[in-house]
């Protein structure tokens, strides 16, 4: 019964899910003096794993080209096991989606710059990002409120 009066937010886990590398025109492609354009793509997924444990995941997908020419194709997703419980519900929400992707997060930036640098390229280093506005941004839109780009795909 006390369990469910009092809030618990913890982390029983953080790890590394998924990453990959590509290089899929090397070694020509190292010998071009263009800068490379780069693109950065960001997720947020949740899944609820038991009773008041869930998993987040936060993805990123960074590419790098030069002209029509992937340098290097970077896929990564950081995850983390969160137990959960006496949040009311109108607050779950923001939780899952703002307070545990920020844990989250700075794990993956590290394994990011890290694989980068471990092909031999400068490191990625990825933004910060506001997950509070991430989180109202896709709220919007999922009330049809919201109008632009997601941020989160």
């Amino acid at each position: 019964m006390a369990d469910q009066e009092n809030p618990v937010f913890q982390i029983q886990r953080v790890y590394l899910k998924d990453a990959s590398l590509e290089q899929p025109n090397s070694p020509a492609i190292l010998l071009e003096q263009t800068q490379p354009s780069v693109d950065i793509q960001l997720g947020v997924e949740a899944t609820p794993v038991a009773d008041g444990i869930f998993e987040v995941a936060v993805t990123a997908t960074v590419q790098t080209k030069i002209e029509d020419k992937t340098v290097f194709l970077v896929e990564a997703k950081q995850a983390g096991i969160f137990e959960i419980r006496g949040i009311p519900d109108d607050q779950m929400g923001a939780v899952i989606g703002v307070a545990c992707p920020q844990i989250v997060y700075p794990y993956l930036r590290g394994n990011v710059a890290d694989i980068v640098t471990r092909a031999g390229f400068p490191p990625v280093h990825l933004a910060e990002i506001n997950f509070q506005a991430m989180y109202e941004q896709q709220q919007a839109q999922a009330n049809g409120a919201g109008a632009g780009t997601a941020l989160a795909q």
